[in-house]
């Protein structure tokens, strides 16, 4: 009985620890109100940093394929994707997508966020 009471609380401790949260919620936008006006005017740019700053492309080519129907989406949950793991964020695919899909851009200017406001993160400009 002793072993399992041990289990279980190991168990508990370890599902606590498993990751964070994004710095800033979906609906924060406010919060960087330079990065939500710019994001609500040139989502490329801000899409492109951000795709930079999680190391999957270039900001250039990012803001590129932020134009490209479907390989924008996939892009997108990439990038997503790679800033969760980056910064140890709990999350999975269909979080992402459903950020994504009902509120784009909330979620192009959260994942700008978390990587302006994590330690030792600054986005790379080209």
């Amino acid at each position: 009985l002793e072993l399992v009471s041990e289990m279980l609380k190991k168990a508990v401790v370890s599902t606590q620890s498993t990751g964070g949260d994004w710095n800033h919620g979906l609906f924060g936008c406010f919060d960087d109100f330079g990065t939500c006006i710019i994001t609500w005017f040139v989502p490329c740019v801000t899409f492109g940093q951000n795709a930079e700053a999680a190391g999957v492309s270039s900001c250039i080519v990012g803001a590129i394929l932020f134009f490209i129907p479907l390989v924008n989406l996939f892009c997108w949950v990439k990038i997503r994707g790679a800033i969760r793991e980056k910064y140890s964020i709990e999350g999975s695919l269909i979080n992402d997508l459903f950020a994504i899909c009902c509120c784009g851009l909330c979620a192009i200017v959260q994942e700008a966020q978390q990587c302006k406001n994590s330690p030792g993160a600054a986005i790379a400009r080209s």
